[in-house]
């Protein structure tokens, strides 16, 4: 069974690496400054001990006053899984850096949370709409998002 690394001892070896990204952890989740996504990400990636070598999922949570996206990583070689989040706080152009260079699986995934929540990806090789048409107006899965237009 794969085992979710500790997230406090997370925070610390990404924090000893590269200080100021941590903002917080919880049992479970390590809070990432947005500007630092990128270099976190490959630090994860490239550090032996911890060999993230596979991007499960990104996905992302609109609470109203901010945005949060989440990376679900797994180690296939350590066996072990950690969950990343970042907040977003602006609502009218949220961005947080792509995490393609480091995960190709991150392409479909990143264009998918553009399209329905709003949240752009920068550096992302083709940021463009996946589900909805260009021209779409909005994004429908942000809690703003009006079903029918007056």
């Amino acid at each position: 069974m794969t085992r979710l690394y500790g997230a406090r001892e997370l925070g610390e070896r990404i924090a000893r690496q590269i200080p100021s990204s941590v903002i917080d952890t919880t049992t479970a989740d390590v809070f990432i400054d947005r500007e630092r996504v990128l270099d976190v990400c490959r630090f994860l990636r490239d550090d032996p001990d911890l060999w993230f070598n596979y991007l499960v999922a990104v996905t992302a949570v609109d609470y109203i006053d901010y945005f949060e996206v989440v990376y679900r990583l797994v180690s296939i070689k350590h066996n072990h899984t950690a969950v990343l989040k970042t907040r977003i706080y602006e609502r009218e152009e949220p961005t947080v850096p792509s995490v393609v260079e480091v995960w190709k699986g991150a392409d479909l995934q990143e264009r998918e949370v553009y399209d329905l929540m709003g949240v752009r990806f920068e550096g992302h090789p083709n940021m463009k709409r996946i589900m909805l048409w260009e021209g779409f107006e909005g994004h429908p899965l942000r809690k703003d998002f009006l079903l029918q237009r007056p």
